[in-house]
């Protein structure tokens, strides 16, 4: 048993950290806001990296500080029934139904699409899942592996490729940033909408899934107790927030100056081609579909890899890892060819609702020391946070259902009454209530 990690297993794990995290959705999501936020791209990339490389990095150490071998078992304070619902919600969200199909379809619109033809393109992206996840089932099937093939060898190759593009970009910039105005949202309110934009890339979520795979191979590695497995975990982890944060604000960059020379894309995939087109033609349209198919190839055998330990776990006596592996992976491959703009349509949604679950979760497991874990506190912080949570399910639902009578009037009431429900943030004070009503509980119960 070892006591510590060397720096070289810190870098491991942190190159694994890495990889699982950025795949699809964080390759275009910042993209995309850079060159809607314009001259706001500072303010909007902060909120971005608050969401999307923070709360991630905290879960994963909250998971491993509250001594949880699972999300079951972290979320297991609220009660036995909530714990498996909320569990099975999340992974099947960053598993089968969303994340998993989007890893394939980001590939296929950003890598593939420019080179085939439009009448064709249901056929390619058919074929292009299938083999996409082929590929990924055969490296998932062996899980024990997955620190060689996602942090030593798919990492590296993703990072320089995508460092290719990245200093070219730096190097001889398409414009300025200042010198672009910011457009919707991103006018008043840019810090907030890269906040909410974050959650798009779903890693908070996928942290509390991944910890499982993270926790275990430092284990492999030799520390074994829980103390010092939360200290390497967030020794690992600063690596990963590192090298994240340096390629997120890098791309909103990119994002944001691209406006100067290839004009405003309808999403990130496709301001990358055309940025990558911009500066090495055809050869830049190559290096793209590497750079994405890479980086979606390494997330979706992290998120089968997770989702199937995960359910294999919950339910022992069902099916087997890799039973579950095969049914989550050709689950994922119908779902992707309902295409890139349907998943992320039906996603937002739902995001909405399990973001701020797994906020006030990831906050209590890093407080469970000084808290006990009490029941009160988690059930309270819960139950309030998940009505209001509710709302903004609503708020992000389709226009076509959000005219309709009932689910207008539910998001009038929260207009008016909820604080901070415009910026996507109505569930902090009910969170927080939630908290102290639960506090005073638990107070009272011990005192009596």
């Amino acid at each position: 048993m070892r006591d510590r990690l060397d720096f070289k297993s810190n870098i491991l794990i942190g190159a694994l950290l890495f990889g699982l995290f950025f795949g699809a959705g964080n390759l275009i999501f910042p993209v995309q806001m850079g060159q809607l936020a314009g001259n706001n791209t500072l303010e909007a990339t902060i909120g971005f990296l608050i969401t999307g490389v923070g709360l991630p990095l905290l879960g994963v150490i909250a998971t491993a500080l509250s001594k949880s071998e699972s999300l079951f078992d972290l979320a297991r304070p609220v009660n036995r029934i909530y714990s498996i619902l909320f569990t099975c919600a999340l992974y099947l969200t960053i598993g089968p139904l969303f994340a998993i199909p989007r890893t394939a379809t980001v590939a296929f619109e950003v890598g593939l699409n420019p080179f085939i033809a439009e009448n064709y393109l249901r056929l390619g992206l058919l074929v292009f899942s299938l083999l996409f996840f082929v590929f990924t089932l055969y490296y998932s099937l062996r899980p024990g592996r997955i620190l060689d093939w996602v942090g030593k060898y798919l990492t590296p190759i993703f990072v320089v490729l995508l460092a290719i593009l990245l200093i070219a970009t730096f190097a001889k910039p398409m414009g300025q940033v200042s010198q672009f105005e910011a457009q919707a949202d991103y006018i008043g309110k840019p810090l907030f909408t890269g906040i909410l934009n974050g959650y798009n890339t779903m890693d908070a979520l996928a942290s509390l899934a991944f910890a499982i795979v993270i926790i275990s191979n430092i284990e492999k590695l030799g520390v074994k107790n829980p103390k010092r497995i939360a200290i390497e975990t967030f020794k690992s982890g600063v690596v990963c927030l590192i090298g994240m944060s340096v390629i997120y604000a890098s791309l909103a960059y990119l994002g944001a100056t691209s406006l100067g020379s290839v004009g405003l894309g309808d999403n990130g995939g496709a301001i990358l081609s055309m940025v990558s087109e911009h500066y090495f033609g055809f050869v830049g349209k190559i290096l793209l579909a590497a750079i994405v198919t890479v980086a979606c190839l390494k997330t979706a055998i992290g998120l089968i890899t997770s989702c199937s330990q995960m359910f294999s776990k919950l339910f022992p006596r069902s099916v087997s890892y890799n039973a579950y592996a095969v049914i989550f992976t050709a689950f994922s491959f119908a779902i992707a060819n309902f295409g890139l703009n349907k998943i992320i349509q039906l996603s937002i949604p739902v995001l909405m609702f399990l973001y701020p679950l797994a906020i006030t979760l990831i906050i209590l497991s890093l407080l469970s020391p000084v808290i006990k874990k009490q029941k009160d506190i988690y059930r309270w912080t819960t139950l309030l946070t998940g009505i209001a949570a509710f709302f903004d399910f609503c708020n992000a639902l389709p226009d076509t259902i959000k005219e309709t009578t009932g689910v207008s009037k539910i998001i009038e009431f929260a207009h008016i009454y909820l604080p901070w429900f415009d910026f996507g943030m109505g569930w902090v004070l009910p969170a927080l209530v939630g908290f102290i009503i639960g506090t005073i509980v638990w107070r009272i119960s011990v005192n009596y």
